[in-house]
């Protein structure tokens, strides 16, 4: 018999929310130390990973709306840890790192990887791997439409 997920205890959407207000916590609590925010050592390690990038491009990566992004951006800007400039094409504004988000992000990174570690160790390296699988997963089914 299939299983019935017309209750709000199987909700896709709550149990997705519930959990990261969990890990965003757990990471918070981990990162504190390096005096950075899970949510901003995401972003920091995003562009990061772009060098520069524009705030649309980053925003699609991120999964993110345009209004939240920039409302974030901007209090990186606040802390000089980003700089926001006019690319090319005037109309696009592109986002880098500062040297001190470089460094920020050199010393977060070993609480970091402490807190990946200890999750993996909580959740077997097959539950991460699997949660990986299946978040990505939800990205894309939700993308779908």
């Amino acid at each position: 018999m299939p299983h019935d997920f017309t209750d709000i205890h199987d909700c896709t959407c709550n149990n997705l929310r519930k959990a990261a207000r969990a890990v965003t916590q757990y990471y918070d609590g981990a990162l504190r130390p390096a005096g950075i925010r899970a949510t901003q050592f995401s972003l920091l390690s995003a562009i990061r990973e772009f060098g520069t990038v524009s705030i649309g491009t980053l925003a699609e990566e991120s999964v993110m709306d345009r209004t939240t992004l920039t409302r974030n951006l901007k209090l990186l800007e606040d802390e000089g840890l980003v700089t926001i400039a006019a690319g090319e094409d005037a109309r696009v504004r592109e986002v880098s790192l500062t040297p001190a988000a470089q460094e920020k992000l050199g010393v977060a990174i070993r609480y970091w990887r402490k807190a990946q570690l200890q999750m993996a160790t909580r959740m077997g390296n097959d539950g991460v791997r699997h949660l990986l699988r299946a978040l990505s997963g939800a990205v894309e089914a939700a993308r779908s439409d």
